[in-house]
């Protein structure tokens, strides 16, 4: 038995959809620029960036219907939404071939980003893990096993604000398919039980201000809640 000198935090969770059960948040790795048209409205060429990741505190998850506070430092918070991609089987080096093997399931997350903050690091020639690695940063709705969806490689991504779409795009689209993310993270980083890949957003990124509301999903794979708080 391990003696603790503080009490150790509650483990980071995501609900699993029809279950009562949870799973276990390990770590949360995010894929940027996945989407051609995403990549083109950011100002990159999609044909000529290799992917390329970035992290979340794994307790920066939150369960669909939440309704989290504006974060601070920012003026310019934005959503992005995506397939989110839950490791059940780890390993390093993993073949694109074998990776499906090591999918628990999939949800739907938006990756929340301090806009503003993350241009201003970039500017400086910094590393922006203040502009996406903040508290509440990563909400992920309901997760659902491969026993009960398959592996999905098509389906219609959408994010609506205030129930105005802002984000619409396909699951065809990705640049980088779910098991060529899954190997090429892998090579760099040992995959564990419990790693979320979040995989991508569509074009369409914007703003959104306190009192919004936010929904979108992935076709065949479910849907997401969140309200950002009114001052």
């Amino acid at each position: 038995m391990v003696n603790f000198v503080i009490s150790p935090p509650e483990p980071a969770s995501v609900a699993i959809s029809g279950s009562s059960h949870r799973f276990p948040v390990r770590r949360i790795f995010c894929v940027g620029r996945n989407y051609a048209a995403h990549a083109r409205e950011m100002g990159k060429d999609p044909d000529r960036e290799p992917p390329f990741f970035f992290g979340k505190p794994a307790d920066s998850v939150v369960d669909s219907g939440t309704t989290i506070p504006y974060p601070p430092l920012t003026g310019d918070l934005h959503h992005e939404i995506e397939l989110v991609v839950a490791i059940a089987k780890g390993g390093s080096n993993i073949a694109a071939a074998d990776a499906l093997d090591h999918v628990w399931g999939y949800g739907v997350g938006i990756d929340l980003t301090r806009r503003d903050l993350q241009d201003a690091a970039k500017k400086l020639g910094r590393p922006w893990d203040w502009g996406k690695g903040f508290d509440r940063a990563a909400p992920c709705g309901p997760l659902v096993s491969v026993s009960d969806i398959g592996h999905p490689d098509k389906g219609r991504v959408w994010l609506a604000v205030n129930g105005e779409t802002r984000q619409q795009g396909d699951l065809s689209e990705l640049i980088w398919s779910i098991p060529e993310v899954i190997a090429i993270c892998s090579e760099s980083m040992e995959l564990k039980a419990g790693d979320l890949i979040y995989t991508g957003t569509p074009a369409g990124v914007g703003a959104v201000k306190p009192g919004d509301r936010m929904t979108g999903g992935v076709d065949g794979v479910g849907e997401i809640e969140i309200s950002i708080a009114a001052r």
